[in-house]
């Protein structure tokens, strides 16, 4: 093997290698640590915010992070020879392999920081880091345009919710002044402002499990490669949502009316995720709706709330997580072999892969309830919690599970049964014995079932934050959910049969979903902010007046807002001029007459020199103020700059400088400029109005200032204030610079390839 050829290859199995280490790392770690009965890690953050690095392993980190960990060990094995034959097909380099690995390393770091994170805004950095990794992953086909769209979708739609969740943690912290989780639980009481600070998380979290009606970013995702799907789609990205709504159920469960919110989103999504899951022929596709039905299971039982719904919720996260991946690797295995991506493409393969047609059967039997496997007992529980809440709820369980039977049936016929459409090629064992794996996990929970369930428990008690009785067991007996689950079975069969009838219906449901639905209204309104932007640009770059005012219209706007919405009575205060501020006030006027005298000259030397009025007129103030250091930069500043000013008109042409003098602006943009400097200059003085009126005791911050010297390391104040902004100052130099030189080489390589 040619050397160069010899080392990319084996960089690139070091990159999957490297990745499945740090998947079983972290499972063992996970594992070891819940058996242990649970860790914790709590250092300061940013000890005068009152932020904590605060970490804890408990019951529903567990959960999350074991699947997350646990799961990903599978998928990354499976990536390890379903990426090579995917980059082969469009005639990519294997070296992005080592791309792929990496940044779904990359997620799984983050999903394991965010189950363990016990502050809202540790929590929050680790939620966008989730959002960033799956944006790469969604557009790892980065030459497909589909794909960059997705990702981008998938990106805008998790990211926009998520400044909503940091607009309900910043409500939570000014409320009762934390964001440490364990303390909220301890202090936070029913309110108008916990209910809205609450809401505003919960539509972040259903946002992130693509729940009605954020549901449409989902099947588009499927445009990522099938390992990306399996991981993110079934274990990890969408079931950071629940997660979330988990671990701050105690915070939901203050108000009933987000209870009963989270139960029709959840019976929403159960609906639209079946009817569509039923109506899709695509194989991904068709197991992307299935995850928005099947995580609107996990919302509504989140939504009946008590210990039964946090222990239902949390068994069937863990049931379906192990199927549903199984099914996603399966999907591509099936395309791996046969070239195949929709259901009317493929069918009879069971002669031909017997071994991928039993696992994928048993996934299929967990996700439809049937007894021996693990799912049977998800959908118990699901019955019992939903029998709780009243008759109606426990019709629509049934009615949900139904679409579940039919659709999950369908998924496994059209695939290994009917007459052979293609003969299959040979696939890797990689492509298989993770579904085996996965499989045989789920028929093991089919029968020894009490690992599972003391997991799911251990959870259940930190949704609830209390103990809860998970009791699972076989019960050959005519009770309700038993009955139930017959109920489900017969009437997706019945659903099944009946499928080439209603195959018009469903076709029809799709469309309207297509033409008015939510992904036609994100289209729109990109779209139209596209056109916004495009118009607020063309005026931007028009000149140099423009583009100052675009800088400063917006942010005066935006303070004007919040000068008009906020309480202000005393903030503005009208103190006595003294004789002793006549000096003073006279310079501020002479200041003042020199700044609107500056938009009078013509020749640019005169302008140059009113301008520079200013400068040392503000300096005199200064001086006046007892700020001699201060006065003496902006003398030196504004005279370096004045020589400066002088020294460049002296280099131009005169004939320039003649023709510019003469130029004159439309009176319309005149106009413009006067009522824009106006407005500006008035929201500026009711700023520095107010905060002169209410003015900080001096005493108080410099107290602070010395007691956080030691700290710093400094031997004086000052020093340690100039070190610091001029460090962060100097970082963010630097790391713009090495930014752009990164950027720079990349385009050099790129066109040194061209």
């Amino acid at each position: 093997m040619p050397r160069r050829s010899r080392s990319q290859h084996l960089g690139v199995s070091a990159s999957a290698g490297g990745a499945v280490a740090c998947a079983c790392a972290a499972s063992a770690t996970f594992l070891g640590g819940w058996l242990a009965g649970g860790a914790g890690i709590d250092v300061p953050w940013a000890p005068t915010w009152d932020l904590r690095l605060a970490f804890e392993l408990d019951g529903l980190a567990a959960l999350y992070g074991l699947l997350a960990a646990g799961i990903g060990v599978l998928v990354f094995v499976y990536a390890s020879a379903y990426v090579p034959r995917h980059l082969a097909d469009q005639g990519r380099s294997r070296r992005e392999e080592a791309r792929l690995h990496a940044a779904m390393v990359l997620f799984l770091v983050s999903m394991l920081g965010l189950t363990t994170a016990q502050d809202l805004i540790l929590l929050f950095v680790f939620w966008d880091l989730t959002a960033v990794a799956s944006w790469l992953l969604i557009g790892f086909d980065r030459r497909n345009r589909d794909a960059r769209l997705s990702a981008l979708m998938a990106l805008l739609v998790t990211a926009i919710s998520a400044v909503l969740m940091l607009i309900g943690i910043l409500m939570l912290r000014v409320e009762y002044a934390t964001t440490q989780l364990p303390e909220l639980f301890a202090v936070a009481r029913p309110s108008t402002t916990v209910s809205a600070a609450v809401g505003l998380i919960a539509v972040a979290a259903l946002a992130k499990s693509a729940q009605v009606p954020f549901h449409f970013w989902l099947p588009r995702a499927m445009a990522a490669p099938t390992p990306v799907s399996a991981y993110l789609h079934s274990a990890a990205m969408v079931a950071a949502g629940v997660f979330l709504l988990s671990r701050i159920h105690p915070l939901i469960a203050l108000d009933a009316d987000l209870l009963d919110g989270l139960l029709v989103v959840g019976f929403a999504s159960m609906a639209v995720g079946g009817v569509l899951a039923l109506a899709a022929d695509g194989l991904k596709r068709l197991l992307a709706y299935s995850t928005i039905s099947q995580y609107g299971y996990v919302v509504t039982m989140l939504g009946v709330g008590g210990s039964s719904g946090a222990a239902a919720a949390s068994f069937y996260v863990l049931a379906h997580a192990l199927a549903k991946s199984a099914l996603f690797m399966t999907a591509g295995t099936v395309t791996a072999a046969t070239g195949a991506k929709s259901l009317r493409d493929t069918g009879g393969l069971a002669r031909a892969m017997p071994l991928l047609a039993i696992a994928s059967a048993a996934a299929v039997a967990a996700i439809a309830a049937l007894p021996l496997t693990i799912g049977f007992f998800k959908d118990e529980l699901f019955f019992k919690a939903a029998l709780e809440r009243g008759d109606v709820v426990a019709a629509l369980a049934v009615a949900g599970a139904a679409l579940t039977f039919a659709y999950m049936m369908r998924f496994w016929s059209g695939i290994f049964l009917g007459a052979p459409r293609a003969a299959p090629q040979p696939v890797e064992r990689r492509l298989v014995w993770p579904v085996v794996l996965l499989a045989g996990l789920v028929l093991i929970g089919g029968i020894v079932v009490a690992p599972f369930a003391g997991l799911a428990r251990d959870a259940a008690a930190a949704t609830h934050a209390g103990a809860v009785k998970l009791d699972v067991a076989y019960h050959l007996d005519a009770r309700a959910e038993n009955l139930m689950a017959l109920a489900a079975y017969t009437l997706g069969l019945l659903v099944l049969a009946l499928r080439p009838v209603l195959e018009a219906s469903l076709g029809l449901v799709e469309r309207v979903g297509n033409r008015f639905g939510p992904e036609r209204a994100y289209g729109v309104s990109l779209r139209g902010l596209n056109r916004i932007s495009d118009r607020l640009h063309a005026v931007e770059v028009r000149d140099l007046r423009a583009r100052v005012a675009a800088v400063i219209v917006p942010a005066a706007v935006l303070v004007a807002v919040g000068v008009a919405f906020t309480p202000t009575a005393g903030s503005y205060r009208i103190g006595n001029v003294l004789a002793a501020d006549a000096p003073l006030v006279a310079t501020l006027a002479v200041c003042a007459l020199a700044a609107v005298a500056v938009t009078a000259p013509r020749r640019h030397l005169s302008l140059a020199l009113t301008l520079s009025a200013v400068g040392f007129a503000l300096a005199t103030a200064y001086s006046l103020m007892d700020a001699p250091d201060v006065a003496l930069v902006a003398v030196l500043i504004e005279t370096i700059f004045a020589l400066l000013f002088v020294g460049v008109f002296a280099l131009l042409p005169g004939d320039v400088l003649r023709r510019e003098a003469q130029l004159r602006v439309h009176r319309s943009r005149t106009v413009r400029d006067i009522v824009v400097a106006t407005l500006s200059g008035v929201v500026t003085m009711l700023v520095v109005w107010a905060a002169f009126s209410r003015p900080q005791p001096d005493a108080a911050m410099a107290e602070r200032h010395l007691e956080l010297a030691d700290d710093a390391h400094g031997k004086d104040v000052v020093t340690v204030i100039l070190a610091d902004f001029r460090g962060l100052d100097t970082l963010v130099e630097v790391t713009v610079v090495a930014v752009a030189m990164i950027g720079v080489s990349m385009l050099l390589a790129l066109r040194a390839r061209a």
